[in-house]
């Protein structure tokens, strides 16, 4: 499987780098803003998104529902990784598009788990 990670922390990149490692998967595409995930998408193919919440000039939410109005993207599935907790934050996702949401800081076994989710219910 191939992943784009889209978030502005480079240690949150490297983190879940990191994570995915551990669970396997080799195959990587970064960026620092749903701007640049945008471009990202569009130069490779991915099978699969793991997004931050709150990036400069794009935030996560806009770049989930750019990634749903494209139709070479829309059935990607989403995994929003966030340190927001709130139920509205929640919800706000999930309007937006998202698969599934894992609130930081997270497991390995977390991550797996929704990765396994995500990729049943697409």
């Amino acid at each position: 499987m191939r992943f784009l990670i889209v978030d502005d922390s480079n240690t949150m990149r490297r983190i879940l780098v990191n994570t995915l490692r551990k669970l396997g998967h080799d195959d990587f595409v970064e960026a620092r803003s749903g701007r640049e995930g945008i471009e990202r998408l569009a130069e490779s193919p991915v099978d699969m998104v793991i997004t931050d919440c709150n990036m400069p000039e794009m935030d996560g939410l806009a770049f989930v529902r750019a990634v749903r109005s494209n139709g070479a993207t829309r059935h990607l599935p989403v995994l929003m990784v966030t340190s927001n907790a709130a139920a509205a934050d929640i919800l706000d996702a999930r309007s937006a598009g998202i698969t599934s949401y894992v609130v930081k800081p997270f497991s390995v076994e977390t991550i797996d788990a929704k990765i396994r989710a995500s990729l049943k219910s697409e």
